[in-house]
């Protein structure tokens, strides 16, 4: 249901909402993080994909404590839209460029089931949730950017938005020393 919405009816801010709710329901920690906490966190990266959007992004951070163990990290790409930006996709088929948010969605659904079979895990999840559009403040082609980790990224192309988000989430995901990672 989440993929499926309209663009404008799924924005971060709506996204970040979804994982609140579902958390809510089930016990999971769930935190979401605004523009002044993702700059704290020098993520550059997932900066300048959200850069061109009059949408602010979100960084929605969710926790199941099942168990004491290292935890088991879910990241998902969370593209609400992806227009490619200033390397702008086709017409064609743009309009299914709203569900390049599947993989924070698939995140999401996972808490959301591990929770309710009350799995003996520890997992962590992380969202880098934004909008991929053209505006007059976007990332461009040759723009270099300095990601959360200190390696520094040329953006060639503007639609290789998902990278750059999930470089900063894998960083971060790295701080919680996990036992596995797995991008979405």
């Amino acid at each position: 249901d989440l993929v499926n919405q309209s663009p404008n009816q799924m924005t971060p801010a709506i996204l970040a909402q979804a994982a609140a709710d579902m958390a809510g329901l089930y016990k999971i920690r769930c935190t979401i993080h605004n523009l002044d906490w993702i700059r704290s966190q020098n993520m550059n990266a997932f900066l300048a994909v959200s850069q061109g959007s009059a949408n602010p992004p979100k960084f929605i951070e969710l926790e199941y404590n099942g168990s004491k163990e290292a935890p088991i990290v879910f990241v998902g790409k969370g593209l609400t839209f992806d227009s490619g930006g200033i390397s702008l996709k086709s017409a064609e088929g743009m309009e299914d460029m709203r569900d390049d948010m599947s993989g924070a969605a698939a995140v999401i659904g996972a808490f959301e089931a591990i929770a309710r079979l009350k799995l003996p895990l520890h997992m962590i999840g992380l969202i880098a949730a934004t909008e991929n559009l053209p505006g007059g403040t976007a990332s461009r082609p040759a723009d270099v950017v300095r990601a959360r980790n200190g390696k520094t990224i040329e953006i060639v192309n503007t639609d290789a938005e998902g990278r750059l988000t999930l470089a900063d989430a894998l960083s971060y995901a790295a701080d919680f020393k996990p036992q596995a990672v797995i991008d979405v």
